[in-house]
């Protein structure tokens, strides 16, 4: 059975989620989708820390906590359905590939809700571990690289020109149609990147744990 990588560009309730496998060394896209990460797809739950800010610390931590457990439902019901699509097709789904922002700990809650950046980025990083969390309850080994990194890192390890990277991205999205917007061609060329290094018998990359 052939090996394919899931890459992962995450928003504030969804992600873009693109698998991946290597033919001859060349990538070609399995599967193409946007996974919502809330049953209710507002505000009010897209921003949970957002949300938060406006509740007493004791609440604010129940409706958070209540979001990450209904994220970490939905991604893995979104993995273990891709798992058994791809295996019908023919191929195993055994590794992840997650895009960091900044990447850094976040502080005690009080001190989250109190910073408006803080609650920016720990928006962002509570979505990224429903999805590290699920990746783990479906057996993927997950690598994580920071975005801003990501072209320049992929450019230097294909050894193809950053344009001509970025053009040759594009081009594996044209069976699919829209959306091929920016995040489904970083999540195509982070899962390529998870695709070589396996391939090649290790990962340069930091490795991700599960929330």
């Amino acid at each position: 059975m052939k090996k394919a990588v899931v890459g992962f560009r995450v928003h504030s309730g969804w992600s873009a989620v693109v698998a991946v496998c290597l033919e001859k060394g060349a990538p070609v896209v399995l599967h193409r989708q946007r996974v919502q990460l809330v049953e209710t797809f507002s505000y009010r739950f897209r921003q949970p820390y957002h949300t938060g800010e406006k509740m007493a610390l004791v609440a604010a931590r129940e409706f958070i906590a209540g979001v990450r457990k209904q994220g970490r439902e939905l991604a893995y019901r979104a993995l273990r359905d891709l798992q058994v699509e791809l295996k019908e097709r023919g191929y195993q789904l055994t590794r992840g590939a997650l895009l960091l922002a900044s990447g850094k700990p976040l502080p005690e809650l009080e001190k989250v809700l109190a910073s408006h950046a803080l609650i920016h980025t720990a928006d962002g990083e509570l979505f990224r571990g429903c999805l590290l969390h699920a990746s783990a309850r479906c057996g993927l080994a997950v690598v994580s690289m920071r975005e801003r990194e990501l072209l320049e890192q992929a450019a230097k390890a294909l050894r193809v020109p950053q344009p001509t990277l970025l053009r040759r991205v594009t081009e594996l999205g044209r069976p699919f149609g829209a959306p091929w917007s920016q995040d489904e061609k970083c999540a195509t060329l982070a899962a390529w990147l998870a695709a070589r290094a396996s391939r090649k018998g290790g990962d340069k990359m930091i490795a991700g744990e599960p929330a």
